[in-house]
């Protein structure tokens, strides 16, 4: 008797997970049909804010603290090796927001630069170090001369997005 409770209780997962997958499935085609293509956790393109309001938000936070957000921005940079990181401007020219994404579960295409996307996740400030500042510069392809020029860490608005979606 106990073999067939536990029989009927793993076929009951078995379907509800297969159903769970048929859903996600129908989300992010219709997603596509929106002309975006969707990386990490599923996420709609409603509800979010602009670059600039963003760089509102950030402004308020203090080293430590996080907030969730939901911004659209075109991607000024992504990282050429493997597409592990983008910047974001913050609505000025001087400002950019530093963008990884969550466990680095997913990347973005390499020539993604200039498109637009919607990011959802959590906002928050740094401080970098100066050896990760070599690092970013060098993914980024930068020379051996601007790399050695930096000197000093430096405070980065930082953003962990768990969903992405890429116009296409």
């Amino acid at each position: 008797m106990k073999k067939i409770g536990i029989i009927m209780l793993l076929s009951f997962i078995i379907t509800a997970c297969n159903t769970a997958s048929k859903n996600n499935k129908v989300t992010e085609k219709a997603i596509e049909n929106n002309s975006y293509s969707s990386f990490g956790d599923i996420i709609t393109d409603t509800d979010y804010l602009l670059s600039n309001q963003a760089l509102i938000s950030y402004k308020a936070l203090q080293p430590g603290d996080t907030i969730p957000l939901k911004f659209s921005a075109n991607i000024k940079e992504v990282c050429t090796k493997k597409g592990c990181w983008m910047t974001l401007p913050a609505g000025t020219e001087d400002e950019t927001i530093m963008v990884r994404f969550k466990d680095y579960g997913f990347f973005m295409p390499l020539d993604a630069s200039g498109k637009e996307v919607i990011v959802a996740g959590k906002a928050f400030v740094t401080e970098v170090s100066v050896a990760d500042l070599k690092h970013y510069a060098e993914d980024a392809g930068k020379s051996s001369e601007e790399i050695a020029n930096i000197t000093e860490s430096a405070m980065e608005f930082a953003f962990e997005a768990n969903g992405v979606l890429l116009k296409k």
